[in-house]
């Protein structure tokens, strides 16, 4: 069974930045989607970024509110995937969440416990 481990929150100041990780158990190849989510309290888990993998491309995408402040990015030897956040406000606030589909299925792994990030002064 896959595995997914997120890193990397904490509390940050309005404007800062964090670097979350998210440590998967099997290849990133194997992957044809990885993208983070995130969940505030009360609301529901939504896409923040997101990483598509074809046979030819690789393609990112981002949620309105985080494009040219949030990064997803991967490396494949670490199988790992990351989210570098800059310039952080206090709406950013939340459980952040990373997740995949693998090649051949069209389900989620199973979810990780995410990581908290924290945005206030």
């Amino acid at each position: 069974q896959v595995h997914v481990v997120e890193s990397g929150g904490g509390p940050v100041q309005p404007g800062g930045s964090l670097r979350l990780s998210c440590a998967v158990s099997r290849s990133l190849a194997s992957f044809k989607y990885m993208g983070w989510y995130r969940q505030a309290p009360g609301m529901q888990r939504e896409s923040v970024a997101r990483i598509i993998n074809t046979t030819t491309t690789t393609t990112t995408a981002y949620e309105d509110s985080v494009k040219g402040r949030f990064t997803i990015s991967r490396d494949n030897a670490k199988n790992t995937v990351y989210l570098q956040m800059n310039n952080l406000r206090p709406e950013d606030t939340a459980v952040y969440y990373c997740n995949g589909i693998l090649v051949g299925k069209h389900e989620f792994v199973p979810w990780g416990q995410g990581t908290q990030v924290t945005v206030s002064e």
